[in-house]
């Protein structure tokens, strides 16, 4: 009995102890969004400093790991068209599997990744240097100060880098496929154009935003509960990078299900 107690706090209860912690955090610092825009005191400052700090460490990964994803759609499409007989259709396979997959989990991993764990370990060590609690004693909410701006700089720059990736995506699956596997250029943007809808691109940014404010939120909230010096955010950063991860792809499938029941697919 003292065993399954024990281990229903480490666990299951601190789980939803976390996760009712965070939507809490979330519903405080959209209030404070809102209420800085109203009352025009928005951080404008630290929201353009956030901008360019997570752009900074995201961008290179988000390039080095779209290429190589996109090449290894364009064999795997190809060999699959080639293999039914539809090679007139890889542009718009390979178009919108980077669009509607492509894309967004390429940018989870990376805003999981990269973004996160920065959010992660600048809060985790101005926690551990008691700064949060200075803040506190001095009136300051660090909701409204630190994690608002974190919040809306992480989907602003979530919802870039997923563009910024449907970019390179084509571009290289274009590249590929017509100098290496000698398709034609015409067919391939063209097949891609007559498939490819608007709510693709859309879908694909929405999705995006929401990864960026679920690992906003997440790495905001590790951060902010870091314990344990130095070591304590080192886990607090390793916990907010997998808790993100999983998060993250958790919400993709969602996403992805809702979108084809609600919007489905053409028939090719």
């Amino acid at each position: 009995m003292g065993f399954g107690l024990r281990w229903w706090r480490e666990h299951p209860q601190r789980s939803i102890e976390t996760a009712g912690r965070q939507v809490t955090m979330a519903w405080r610092a959209t209030a404070e969004l809102v209420l800085a825009v109203v009352h025009r005191r928005f951080p404008l400052k630290e929201f353009l400093r956030q901008c360019s700090f997570m752009a900074g460490v995201s961008a290179t990964p988000t390039l080095l790991v779209a290429i190589p994803v996109a090449v290894v759609v364009s064999i795997q499409v190809g060999s699959l068209v080639g293999q039914v007989g539809a090679t007139t259709f890889i542009g718009a396979v390979n178009g919108l599997g980077i669009i509607r997959q492509g894309a967004p989990l390429v940018t989870s991993l990376m805003i999981a990744g990269a973004v996160g764990s920065s959010i992660c370990a600048d809060l985790g060590s101005r926690t551990i240097r008691e700064e949060i609690d200075a803040m506190r004693v001095m009136g300051v909410d660090p909701v409204r100060r630190l994690v608002a701006p974190r919040l809306l700089a992480a989907v602003l720059v979530s919802m870039l880098l997923c563009g910024f990736v449907v970019f390179i995506g084509f571009a290289t699956g274009y590249a590929f496929n017509v100098f290496i596997q000698d398709g034609t250029p015409g067919s391939y943007i063209s097949t891609f154009a007559s498939f490819a809808v608007a709510g693709d691109l859309l879908v694909a940014i929405v999705k995006a935003a929401v990864f960026g404010a679920l690992t906003a939120i997440i790495a905001c909230d590790a951060g902010l509960h870091t314990k344990g010096g130095p070591g304590g955010v080192a886990n607090a950063v390793n916990s907010a990078v997998v808790s993100s991860a999983i998060v993250l792809f958790a919400a993709n499938i969602a996403l992805t299900q809702i979108y084809n029941t609600v919007f489905p697919s053409k028939v090719l």
